[in-house]
């Protein structure tokens, strides 16, 4: 209730109060300067110090002044650079005026005495009021015109962030639409030669076929979803590899209860299931078991595929090549993946699991 009221009643944005503070020390040299300046073109009878107090008085005076008009005639929006620098220089003798007032009054002095004095000066004055003014709002206009490029390149860096967003969820499509029509041809061709010989098998397969499609349409629509929604994908698709591979595939699912609605992007595990089936356990004479696990360790989701078919060859025992990856093209993806999802935060390793087999591991920031 306190912070709805200060802000319902705060006259000063804090972003534009930060602006005025941080212009302060620059608008102290300027004064200081002027301040030495007036001494010399004045010489006797003039006290350096007045002229300091007078200097600050007639520098914020302007600055000031500048900074309220500048807010009432355009705001936020676009400013054209002459009617600016003409505000400044209309500005600068109001300016002038007002802070020989304020002076005079910190020095109890007649205000009358004080500007009949100083239009002895006047020219003198104006001339250096109009310059100082000038120069400040060149030195503005320049923080502003960099403030609107830093602006307008956060703008690009996330419409460029949006769009490589996009490109990512279209390459997952086309990467579901890939494995899919795979998928379902396998299928169907086992479907086929089950019907004859087996229908109870053929029946089975047919509604993890249905339960694989269901999971995967559902995923295919979303940007993030569940551990338990991918779980539930991952499941359906070892089931119907393993009617077809019988007792030469074995599998585990690991997923802690309290894990279940973690969010992550979608397809992430399939394509390295898919891997460790095609490349470790289908070549495999008597196939293996594949475990896929989760584990989360601070802010961190650790996903783990692991499997103990033929391994990686020996020549990347230690660590996975650039040209291995572009043989494993789900490998490659899931890198570009998370490189533009989560960039450095995000990590993809593949080693070798002994004695036999490979281990694939994502950590990725835990998502909100």
């Amino acid at each position: 209730m306190r912070e709805r009221l200060q802000k319902k009643y705060q006259v000063i944005p804090d972003s534009l109060l930060k602006k005025i503070i941080g212009e302060i020390p620059r608008l102290l040299v300027i004064n200081f300067l002027c301040a030495i300046l007036v001494t010399f073109i004045m010489r006797n009878g003039s006290s350096f110090l007045e002229n300091l107090v007078f200097s600050n008085a007639i520098g914020f005076s302007c600055h000031a002044l500048i900074r309220v008009a500048d807010r009432l005639i355009w705001g936020k929006a676009q400013r054209n650079m002459f009617a600016f620098y003409l505000l400044c220089i209309f500005l600068a003798p109001v300016g002038f005026t007002l802070g020989s007032v304020i002076g005079a009054l910190i020095f109890s002095y007649p205000v009358g005495e004080v500007l009949h004095f100083q239009s002895n000066y006047i020219s003198a004055f104006i001339a250096l009021s109009c310059l100082i003014s000038v120069i400040a709002a060149w030195s503005f206009w320049n923080k502003i015109k960099i403030a609107e490029l830093i602006a307008n390149a956060e703008k690009e860096k996330a419409r460029t962030a949006s769009i490589e967003r996009q490109a990512m969820q279209a390459q997952l499509q086309l990467l579901q639409a890939q494995i899919e029509p795979h998928m379902l041809f396998n299928t169907l061709a086992n479907l086929q030669g089950l019907i004859a010989i087996d229908t109870d098998r053929a029946q089975h397969m047919l509604a993890q076929l249905i339960v694989y499609l269901r999971a995967t349409l559902s995923s295919s629509r979303a940007e993030n979803i569940s551990l338990k929604q991918e779980f539930i994908l991952i499941q359906a698709y070892l089931d119907l590899l393993a009617i077809r591979m019988g007792k030469r595939l074995r599998y585990t699912l690991d997923l802690p209860s309290g894990l279940e609605e973690e969010k992550i992007p979608p397809m992430l595990l399939q394509p390295l299931v898919e891997n460790a089936i095609k490349h470790g356990l289908e070549p495999k004479v008597e196939g293996g078991e594949i475990t896929v696990s989760v584990r989360k360790n601070n802010n961190q989701i650790l996903l783990e595929v692991s499997d103990t078919g033929l391994g990686l060859a020996f020549n990347f025992e230690k660590n996975i090549s650039i040209d291995r990856d572009r043989a494993h093209v789900g490998n490659a993806n899931i890198r570009e993946r998370l490189l533009a999802l989560f960039g450095e935060q995000a990590t993809f390793n593949l080693k070798s699991n002994l004695p036999e087999g490979a281990i694939a591991t994502i950590t990725l920031p835990a998502l909100a």
